[in-house]
């Protein structure tokens, strides 16, 4: 390819360059939905009827040909997951208060419209009742093109995409070098990420074994983990070269989708894509960016994607940690991990899942760690200085990784005391979640 088309696809993350008078968060999270006391998860018909019942409130349908395949009011976005997860994606926000006030008033919309369909909601991140086989299906092409070919590079890829449900972070960046901290920083905290915010600890009504099972089907994916260049200096070019070598997992064109054919999107950029006689277009780049599954991601912003979905006390803590540490203590905490050893992080990545806060990174247990970046997020939570109508900052969102710190104990530890009282899942249904926020 020459320098000019090269540029123009690296010039799409240059655009994505913010002043620091915008930065913003947005959070995208993914739900279970599941119908009665049988915890069958939710089929399209039932779907259809919350969604329309949706309407009420200012949701406008999307449409995939005659099927429904989401809503949209304004900026947000509510999607639907392989298996009718369904995710909200909001709107880039300036405070956690507001990323918190969005989430709240969603949840208590989607709790309002299931009331006459009986349908409930559980706080997991993975499905604690449902085989693979037991799911419904979601009508959408891509997801049937990706049933098909994601077991190809993983065993578990339709683990991840029919049982699973996670938390994204979105943050912005003020320059390239901005980026590569934010970027680097992002997967050396993958570890802690999921030993701090693990929830999901059963299969099939078992104990799993692992306190984040979601996470370990993650890291057994088809294009998921992290990014060798995560350990080295990272530049947009540097990202460019190294996703254009993912195979395609599809194309779009006049809303119809093309099969992959194992080529990649080099080839595709370099008119070598046999299924399509074109070259590709920044559109077709965009699209390929959202089909690599990496624990961090860039697009115009960095993704931060190794949450677990959890309940409410922790739902605006996850955010809350990250966003005082990128956007205001970024410095303090890239100065401790650039020291980190490559393989060292790798270890604890693998090992989180299954051992926690034990997990041991650079002659420390990520508890010990959770510590020192708990601190650097409060004092970077206090300089940013956003506060909601009671004048609280946004460090008031730390007390449930607080308390995951002081107790030595995540949410799946949690859950996994109330599973062994009498080795059962029944503590799920006397489980009420309160969603009411009124933190602005």
């Amino acid at each position: 390819m020459n320098e000019n088309t090269k540029s123009q696809f690296i010039d799409y993350f240059v655009k994505g360059i913010k002043e620091k008078n915008q930065l913003k968060v947005g959070v995208e999270h993914e739900r279970f939905l599941f119908t009665g006391r049988d915890n069958k998860r939710i089929d399209y018909d039932t779907l259809k009827k919350l969604f329309n019942n949706l309407k009420l409130n200012d949701w406008t349908p999307i449409y995939e040909g005659e099927n429904i395949i989401g809503m949209q009011r304004g900026k947000q976005q509510i999607t639907t997951e392989p298996g009718f997860q369904c995710e909200l994606s909001g709107e880039p926000l300036d405070s956690i208060h507001k990323v918190c006030s969005e989430s709240s008033n969603f949840l208590n919309e989607i709790k309002k419209a299931s009331e006459d369909l009986d349908v409930t909601t559980i706080s997991i991140a993975f499905d604690p009742y449902n085989d693979f086989e037991d799911i419904p299906k979601s009508q959408k092409e891509r997801y049937r093109i990706m049933t098909t070919e994601m077991p190809k590079g993983g065993k578990k890829s339709l683990d991840m995409m029919y049982r699973t449900c996670g938390i994204q972070v979105n943050f912005d960046y003020t320059s390239e070098k901005n980026f590569e901290k934010i970027f680097r920083l992002s997967n050396y905290l993958t570890p802690l990420s999921i030993a701090l915010y693990a929830n999901s600890p059963f299969e099939n009504q078992n104990l799993t074994g692992f306190y984040s099972y979601r996470n370990k089907v993650w890291q057994n994916t088809s294009r998921g983990g992290i990014m060798p260049i995560a350990f080295e200096q990272v530049t947009f070019e540097k990202y460019f070269d190294y996703v254009i070598n993912y195979p395609i997992l599809f194309l779009i064109r006049n809303k119809k989708y093309i099969q992959p054919s194992g080529q990649t999107f080099k080839d595709f950029i370099n008119g070598k894509f046999k299924n399509l006689n074109e070259k590709a277009s920044l559109k077709d780049f965009e699209i390929h960016l959202a089909t690599i599954f990496t624990e961090v991601r860039l697009k115009q912003f960095v993704e931060f994607r190794s949450l677990d979905t959890c309940d409410w006390e922790c739902f605006c803590d996850g955010p809350a940690f990250l966003t005082g540490l990128f956007y205001s203590s970024l410095d303090e905490a890239f100065n401790i991990v650039k020291k980190w050893k490559k393989e060292n992080v790798m270890n604890a990545y693998i090992h989180s899942p299954k051992k926690g806060l034990e997990t041991e990174l650079e002659g420390k247990t990520l508890h010990e760690w959770g510590k020192i970046f708990l601190e650097l997020s409060k004092s970077g939570l206090i300089k940013r200085d956003k506060k909601n109508k009671k004048q609280q900052d946004e460090t008031i969102y730390l007390s449930h990784t607080e308390n995951v710190i002081k107790e030595k104990k995540n949410r799946a530890q949690l859950l996994i005391d109330k599973y062994k009282k009498n080795n059962n899942l029944e503590f799920f249904n006397n489980e009420k979640e309160n969603f009411s926020y009124s933190g602005l």
